[in-house]
């Protein structure tokens, strides 16, 4: 069903503009489980398709689409002769080949990046991890400009203000939906003591954390100082989980030589590029971030951001 039309009771549900690599990656999962539930090798299904095994790969990786006659021809394949599903996997089909809101940053933001807010498009449950900065939908602009100075470089000015433009286009997407997605996030206190911008821009910025800690959807915690070192405290991350039995969940990882999205059984959008990804899976993380959640408590959240907003006025 559509993000958004009428179920079989004759409720409305909401009607989203999710974005086409969603459409794309629920249809590669159904394809490659398809396949090897019947035990088919992608050699032997490409060989039957008359394809060649690397546009079979691009397939199943959603680094391409796929036209609604080959689609035909695969599903026949595959033996799927139920009309309703076949219609629904040519309409994901369809909608993975629309034109995405983020084809305007194609240019200002990486490729990896630009995946992941896709996908985020479709996710209802994101647990972030933040050991340096304040995450991209919790930033205030003047805070988003500074940290954008700094990490991207102040020679490219355009792009600076591309990238701020993108940001301000995410925060509004997502804080608009309606459909309960839920943003967990945890921070590490040098994240609110560490005076971005000048005190202005910090007591501005730490304010809006404190504002939107009373938002339905959104949990924020601090892991304090006196924890000390702790696990993964270099690598700032962030899992999507999904509702559709279609999704896997993702892991999106910065490290300093790149950015990685990463999948259960491996790379996500650069199986067939060659690119090599750290050794972990998104449920590795998604424990990471219990384990991190357990250091903290909202009381002590709540004691430090405004101890942080105190020692500004000093």
């Amino acid at each position: 069903m559509p993000e958004g039309a009428m179920v079989p009771d004759g409720d409305v549900v909401e009607v989203r503009d999710v974005d086409p690599s969603v459409y794309r990656r629920r249809l590669r999962n159904t394809l490659r489980r398809r396949r090897e539930s019947l035990g088919i090798t992608q050699s032997n299904a490409a060989g039957e398709m008359s394809w060649s095994v690397s546009k079979l790969i691009r397939i199943e990786t959603g680094s391409v689409t796929i036209s609604v006659n080959d689609l035909r021809a695969l599903l026949a394949h595959y033996q799927i002769t139920d009309a309703e599903e076949i219609a629904r996997l040519i309409d994901m089909a369809k909608r993975s080949r629309q034109s995405s809101w983020l084809k305007a940053y194609k240019d200002i933001a990486t490729e990896v990046f630009l995946a992941f807010l896709g996908h985020e498009d479709a996710a209802v449950s994101s647990y972030s991890f933040q050991p340096i900065l304040v995450p991209g939908l919790l930033q205030t602009d003047e805070y988003a400009v500074e940290t954008l100075k700094v990490t991207r470089g102040s020679k490219e000015p355009k792009r600076i203000d591309g990238l701020v433009d993108l940001r301000i286009a995410r925060q509004e997407r997502v804080f608009a939906r309606t459909d309960g997605f839920k943003l967990h996030y945890l921070l590490d206190e040098s994240v609110v003591r560490r005076a971005v911008g000048g005190r202005t821009v910090m007591k501005r910025q730490i304010g809006h954390l404190i504002e939107s800690c009373q938002q339905d959807n959104v949990s924020i915690r601090i892991i304090p100082f006196e924890v000390g070192l702790y696990r993964s405290i270099r690598v700032p991350f962030v899992v999507l989980e999904f509702s559709a039995p279609e999704d896997e969940p993702i892991l999106y990882l910065e490290y300093p030589e790149g950015e990685f999205l990463i999948r259960d059984d491996g790379p996500f959008e650069d199986d067939d590029k060659g690119t090599t990804s750290p050794p972990t899976t998104p449920p590795t993380y998604l424990q990471i971030f219990a384990e991190l959640q357990e250091l903290t408590s909202e009381a002590q959240t709540m004691e430090i951001l405004h101890g942080a907003l105190t020692a500004l006025d000093e």
